[in-house]
C-alpha cells in the first residue's frame, strides 16, 4: 500500500524559480497514493503553467477566489477542511513574509489561514534574504505557530551566488511530508540531552594562514536539527561553518581551534545522554603560532612547519564515558574503509561509529548527500544508499535511540 493511500494534500506554490521543483513533489506525492490539490499565486503562473499542474494531479489548479469562466467560488475554508496538510514549496520571503503577519490578500494565503490540518513550508529565496533578519524572525514566529520548516540546502542559486536559501529537493521534501502524515515524528528524544560536534577546527600559522580542512558541518548540523525535532535539548559545539539553525531546542556554542574544541566538549559532556562526534577535527597545530605574518624566505631552503599532535577529543571522552552514556564517532576513509573503522570504533570507546567514504561520489565534504555505512561494537554492519544530508541524519538517530 502506498504510503500516503486516502491523504489529502493542498500543495501552494509561490512566485519562485524553485516552482519548477513542484512538478516533482506532485508527481511523488501522487505516486505516494495522495490526492493533490494545488493553489497558485498569481506570480507561480510565470514560472510553471497549470496546465502542467493539473495534468499531475488529475484536479483543477486554483489561483482565484472565484473561476471567471463559470463564476463559481473557490472556497478557502473548504479547502481547509479538505486538507489533510498543506504544504507550500517553494515559499517566497513575500509568503512567509505574510504568514507570519496574517496577510490573506489571495487565496494561497487564506487557505493557509483557514486550514486546521499541519502547514509545512520549503522555504527558497537568494541567500541573503534567507539571512536577513526580517526573514528569519519570520520563520521564527512560523515555528512559534506549528508551521513545520523544511530548510532549503546550500547550493547554486539562481543569482549565480553560492550559499543557503536553495529550496530542498523534492524527493526529501515528500519524505518529510509521509513522516508528518504518518505520526512518525516521533518525540523519542524528550528530556534527553544531546551534544554533537560539528564542521572543521582552525589552527593557525599566523595571524593570515592556517590549517583546516574542508568539512561543511552540515552533516552535524543535520543530526543537531534531527535531535531537537525528536525532543532533545541539543548542545552544538561548531566550528567555522556558513550555515545556521533555528532550531530552539539547539544552543550553538562558536568554537575555532581544536583545543577550543575540546574544551567545550569535556565541560558538556558530563551531563550528555548522548554524543555525535561529526566535526573534523585536526590531528596537528603548528607548535608555535607566529604573532605577525610570516614573510617569503627568498632562498631555495623552503619553510619547515613543525607540527604537534591536538587533543585526540574523541578517545578522550571514550575513557571519561559512563554507564548509560552512548558515544558516536564518524569516520571519513580514502582506503581500507572498513578496517580503519573498525579500529577507530575499538580504540575510542564508541558505541558505533558512521563510516562514510571519499570514494563514493557525492559523499562526504562539501555535499548536500552523503552514503554511509553504521558499524556497531558487536560487529554488525548497515550500509545505506546514497541519502540526502537530512535523511542520513535521521538514519543516524534512529540507530541512537535503538535499545
Amino acid at each position: 500500500m502506498s504510503r500516503l493511500e486516502g491523504k489529502h494534500i493542498l500543495l501552494g506554490i509561490t512566485g519562485s524559480i524553485a516552482a519548477y521543483k513542484s512538478a516533482q513533489i506532485a508527481r511523488l506525492l501522487v505516486k505516494e497514493g495522495a490526492e493533490v490539490k494545488v493553489v497558485m499565486t498569481e506570480l507561480a503562473k510565470q514560472f510553471i503553467t497549470p496546465l502542467t499542474m493539473a495534468t499531475l494531479t488529475k484536479n483543477p489548479i486554483l489561483i482565484d477566489f472565484f473561476d471567471p469562466t463559470n463564476s463559481s467560488w473557490n472556497s478557502h475554508v473548504s479547502l481547509g477542511i479538505w486538507a489533510d496538510a498543506y504544504l507550500i514549496a517553494p515559499a517566497t520571503a513575500n509568503t512567509i513574509g505574510k504568514m507570519a503577519n496574517g496577510i490573506a490578500d489571495n487565496l494561497l494565503m487564506t487557505s493557509y489561514l483557514s486550514a486546521k490540518c499541519p502547514v509545512a513550508i520549503a522555504p527558497a529565496m537568494d541567500l541573503d534574504m534567507y539571512k536577513h533578519r526580517t526573514t528569519q524572525s519570520n520563520l521564527k514566529q512560523l515555528k512559534e505557530d506549528g508551521v513545520m520548516i523544511i530548510e532549503p540546502g546550500d547550493g547554486e542559486l539562481a543569482s549565480g551566488l553560492v550559499g543557503k536559501g536553495r529550496m530542498e529537493e523534492p524527493e526529501a521534501i515528500v519524505e518529510e511530508m509521509v513522516r508528518m502524515l504518518q505520526g512518525k515524528q516521533t518525540r523519542d528524544l524528550e528530556n534527553k540531552k544531546v551534544m554533537i560536534t560539528a564542521g572543521p577546527t582552525v589552527e593557525k600559522i599566523d595571524p593570515v594562514r592556517y590549517i583546516s580542512n574542508f568539512s561543511s558541518g552540515k552533516m552535524g548540523y543535520a543530526i543537531a536539527e534531527e535531535c531537537a525535532r525528536r525532543g532533545a535539548t541539543v548542545e552544538l559545539i561548531s566550528g567555522p561553518v556558513s550555515i545556521t539553525t533555528t532550531e530552539k531546542n539547539i544552543r550553538v556554542t562558536h568554537v575555532e581551534s581544536a583545543d577550543e574544541m575540546w574544551a567545550e566538549a569535556k565541560a558538556k559532556f558530563a551531563d550528555c545522554d548522548y554524543a555525535i562526534l561529526a566535526a573534523a577535527v585536526a590531528d596537528y597545530k603548528p607548535k608555535n603560532t607566529a604573532k605577525e605574518k610570516i614573510k617569503k624566505q627568498h632562498d631555495s631552503q623552503g619553510m619547515t612547519l613543525e607540527l604537534i599532535e591536538n587533543h585526540d577529543i574523541a578517545a578522550e571522552l571514550g575513557k571519561e564515558k559512563k554507564n548509560g552514556q552512548k558515544l558516536i564517532g564518524f569516520a571519513l576513509e580514502t582506503e581500507n574503509e572498513s578496517i580503519n573503522a573498525e579500529k577507530k570504533l575499538k580504540a575510542k570507546n564508541f558505541d558505533f561509529i558512521v563510516l562514510n567514504s571519499l570514494k563514493d561520489k557525492n559523499a562526504g565534504f562539501q555535499h548536500d548527500t552523503n552514503k554511509v555505512t553504521i558499524i556497531k561494537q558487536n560487529g554488525e554492519k548497515k550500509e545505506f544508499g546514497l541519502k540526502t544530508k537530512k535523511e542520513v541524519a535521521t538514519d543516524i538517530v534512529n540507530e541512537l535511540t535503538r535499545n
